[in-house]
């Protein structure tokens, strides 16, 4: 059986301890900030960022150089047969993309998957795969497997400012200040490739209702009901607000008893985009091996 080398990138929320712990590879993301380079969980902590981003900083996201990623391949590739890169959604970020492009010099040794997933719902890819292996699955059997199973996922995401939105040229200024004022607590979604609206809060309850409803109705309509098996995966995200993440941890609990709910901070490249006090709600449907 070939010997396979599990790559991410840190949009995964896997840090790089966490990484040494499952036997997986982790590529930083690089962050431009003030005009230096960055690179998250090297030389960048969450709270740190999060220092810059309050003291208003100009922050700017990049994709890993070609380099980087063609140089961890390459040492991989000394004592690995095969690599298995799985990126951020590619409509979220060019990095998938040029990583695909990058792989072609590789004589198909490098296997990059496309499954459109990140946070919460890419870190359970990269798991997905390690169980896929353990199986005796290739590299380019888990890839097709992982790719045919993209949209086994949902994300909600609540914001807690339209600020960032508005700062990155994401949503007008007439919008950010109709919405400041209305006090209103947008929910975003990613199905697929991209994050879009989904629906819009007054509050920040009604936002944790509307998020919980979403995935009571995605695992009843799209992922097989609730079972005895427990056959859905139950995640949390949040962004610099871990202590009100807890408690609506707590409230989802109560709605999903017997259910355990895994809970990470968001990468910092969303972050940058939508700011602190954000909470986000996910779910995966178990693969069946």
């Amino acid at each position: 059986m070939a010997a396979i080398a599990i790559v991410t990138d840190s949009n995964s929320g896997i840090t790089q301890k966490q990484a040494e712990e499952l036997g997986v590879f982790v590529l930083p993301m690089p962050f431009m900030i003030d005009n230096e380079t960055y690179f998250e969980d090297i030389n960048l902590t969450q709270e740190e960022f999060y220092q810059r981003l309050a003291a208003g900083a100009e922050i700017g996201t990049s994709q890993p150089s070609p380099e980087s990623v063609m140089n961890l391949w390459d040492k991989l590739l000394k004592d690995y047969d095969e690599v298995l890169h799985i990126p951020m959604s590619s409509g979220l970020s060019g990095s998938c993309e040029s990583a695909m492009m990058l792989a072609k010099e590789y004589s198909g040794r490098v296997h990059v998957v496309n499954n459109q997933r990140i946070s919460v719902t890419l870190r359970q890819s990269v798991l997905d795969a390690r169980l896929l292996m353990q199986k005796g699955m290739s590299a380019a059997q888990i890839k097709e497997f992982l790719e045919a199973d993209k949209f086994n996922s949902s994300i909600y995401i609540m914001l807690d400012t339209l600020y960032y939105l508005k700062k990155g040229g994401r949503i007008t200024p007439a919008a950010a200040a109709i919405g400041t004022m209305l006090k209103l607590k947008p929910v975003l979604t990613i199905q697929g490739e991209k994050l879009d609206a989904f629906a819009k809060a007054r509050t920040t309850n009604q936002g944790k209702s509307i998020m919980i409803n979403a995935i009571r109705n995605d695992i009843v309509n799209r992922f097989g009901g609730f079972t005895e098996e427990k056959g859905i995966w139950l995640q949390m995200a949040y962004t610099h607000n871990e202590e009100a993440a807890e408690v609506f941890r707590a409230e989802a609990a109560a709605q999903f008893p017997g259910y355990d709910i895994w809970m990470d901070p968001l990468p910092l490249s969303i972050a940058c985009h939508i700011g602190p006090g954000s909470l986000a709600l996910a779910c995966c449907k178990k693969i069946e091996v």
